[in-house]
């Protein structure tokens, strides 16, 4: 069973966060709601998310400065963040939510159809780095068995034959992937996160690649998924 990417959404309106959920229960994915920017920072301690709708206007912390705490801890950094707003307050507006760490800044009203869009992406960036680093854990625990079985890393050509088909399969859904978003002209963003997935890809490739009889044990040629 493939497991369901989160989705975090935070609103103080609950009216708000009904609405968001009925757009984006298409995408068959886990919705978490946070009513403020607190709850939102407490959910990320715990869970990892593909990607986060904020609201900007909140009483408290608002989220802007929800945005900034998200940015400052190395867990989540990464998380793309979305900045949903009902008011327009100009380019100055706008700009302090690029600064923040969004990757897109959206207005309210919004079309429902653009924003599941958007979303969708950054999930299935999501699933496709989730899907990265299962194989780069089986490729390093096929390694770590080779070696102490006294094989000096050499795996038997089934083990290798099953890790390449694995591999083959992220790396024909990663291109399409990127073929979609340079169909789409999609946001820089996910561009850029989409070609970092494949760099990686590239990498673990490689090291794949280094492990087939006569290359060597290939050991030293496995790539950080950090």
């Amino acid at each position: 069973m493939v497991q369901k990417a989160k989705i975090l959404l935070v609103d103080d309106r609950p009216e708000n966060l009904l609405a968001l959920e009925a757009i984006l229960s298409a995408l068959d994915q886990t919705l978490v709601r946070a009513s403020s920017g607190e709850e939102a920072l407490k959910a990320l301690l715990t869970d990892d998310f593909a990607v986060i709708l904020l609201d900007v206007q909140m009483p408290g912390m608002d989220g802007f400065e929800t945005a900034a705490h998200i940015k400052r801890r190395e867990r989540t950094r990464d998380i793309p963040i979305i900045f949903l707003t009902a008011i327009n307050h100009g380019p100055h507006h706008t700009f302090r939510g690029y600064a923040a760490g969004a990757v897109d800044y959206i207005s309210k009203p919004f079309d429902p159809w653009v924003l599941r869009a958007k979303v969708s992406v950054f999930v299935e960036l999501y699933m496709k780095n989730c899907q990265l680093r299962e194989q780069a854990a089986l490729l390093r625990l096929q390694l770590e068995g080779g070696a102490r079985a006294g094989g000096g890393g050499k795996e038997p050509a089934g083990l290798l034959a099953e890790l390449s088909a694995r591999l083959a399969a992220v790396e024909e859904q990663a291109e399409a992937l990127s073929k979609q978003l340079d169909d789409d002209s999609a946001d820089a963003a996910a561009v850029a996160t989409a070609a970092h997935l494949e760099r990686k890809l590239t990498g673990l490739r490689r090291a794949l690649d280094a492990l087939e009889p006569g290359t060597g044990s290939g050991a030293a040629a496995l790539p950080s998924q950090n």
